[in-house]
């Protein structure tokens, strides 16, 4: 943070100019100290800085010149930041007790859920930016956790399996959702958490149950999700194909800390398009260089009469932060048809 400044009756901060920080939207910085500052628009910018009105900060939170801070599109904190209501649960799994969420609508429980699945790296506050509008669509939601996300059960070496054993926790919320209740699911999944959603709408157990996905920055294919994120760090795209021995033999798996092979292709979902059957809304950022437009609109073409994708311009998981009006005009509309596509 280069500095503190005031627009008008506001506070703002001064940043380095960057892609993230000067594009137009809603976001948080989170300071090194543990606070949240909220930012709104930019109202001031030069060649090497923009200045970002504060909507808002965490109690006790003290905005100063030099501090410390990183960037992120995760916008609530909780529930109740988010003005939600939500009982803390359990769900158990084969790999402990998971902490989960249910928010209710405000009109009271519902048999149509939304279980909202968060990505790698990302904790469940993440997927709030989707309950609001499950919410105000009437769906009760199961916000959930799973093994080595740091809210979920600790197991092994800690390592993210890239949704190959993750999957089998939501599976557990799954059929907790409908041992409470729920008729119809909905899967909100982000980034990684979509991988998951993925994996449980093409598993026989959930026909007739999981009747449409709405996915944010999905990680549709994880071979050109490595490729990219090789990019991304600055090293050579086919670095990645380095990587894959290390994740797919279950002998140098073992050696990097992962309880088993990953199947890779089991998560290259343009070459198992024919196994998906639900309606699938795609919200996708034309700037996101960790996972590649390319693959969403692949499997648009492939499944045209069920698959529907919506660009913004935006970095990775950051459609909401972009345009929240515009994502949550689009994700409320999925609800007005159970035949067609959204």
């Amino acid at each position: 943070m280069r500095d503190v400044a005031r627009h008008g009756e506001q506070d703002a901060v001064v940043l380095d100019r960057t892609p993230r920080t000067q594009a137009p939207g809603l976001y948080n910085l989170w300071l090194e100290d543990g606070g949240w500052v909220r930012l709104g628009a930019v109202v001031e910018d030069d060649a090497s800085t923009v200045t970002r009105v504060v909507l808002g900060v965490t109690p006790g939170t003290r905005l100063r010149r030099g501090a410390r801070a990183s960037w992120s599109g995760i916008y609530y904190r909780d529930p109740a930041d988010a003005g939600l209501d939500a009982l803390d649960v359990a769900v158990d799994t084969a790999a402990g007790s998971a902490p989960a969420w249910v928010i209710h609508p405000s009109d009271g429980p519902s048999d149509q859920w939304a279980i909202h699945i968060h990505g790698l790296g990302s904790p469940r506050a993440g997927t709030l930016r989707g309950v609001l509008v499950a919410a105000d669509a009437g769906l009760t939601s199961l916000v959930v956790s799973y093994r080595n996300d740091d809210e979920g059960p600790h197991v092994g070496s800690g390592r993210s399996t890239l949704g190959a054993t993750e999957t089998d926790d939501v599976r557990a919320a799954v059929r907790y959702a409908l041992t409470h209740g729920a008729r119809r699911i909905v899967l909100f999944g982000w980034s990684m958490g979509a991988a998951i959603a993925l994996q449980l709408a093409a598993d026989a157990e959930f026909d007739g149950v999981i009747d449409r996905l709405i996915l944010d920055s999905p990680v549709l294919d994880w071979r050109s999700t490595i490729n990219a994120n090789c990019a991304r760090a600055g090293l050579p795209s086919w670095f990645g194909i380095l990587a894959r021995p290390w994740l797919q033999n279950r002998w140098l798996a073992r050696i990097v800390g992962l309880p088993s092979e990953i199947l890779l292709a089991s998560f290259a979902w343009p070459k198992r398009a024919p196994e998906l059957s639900v309606l699938i809304l795609i919200l996708h950022g034309i700037d996101d260089a960790s996972v590649p437009l390319a693959a969403p609109n692949l499997l648009r073409e492939l499944r045209p009469n069920t698959i529907q994708v919506e660009t913004f311009r935006s970095d990775h998981t950051m459609n909401w932060n972009s345009d929240p009006g515009r994502w949550q005009s689009i994700v409320g509309g999925v609800w007005g048809s159970n035949e067609q596509p959204p």
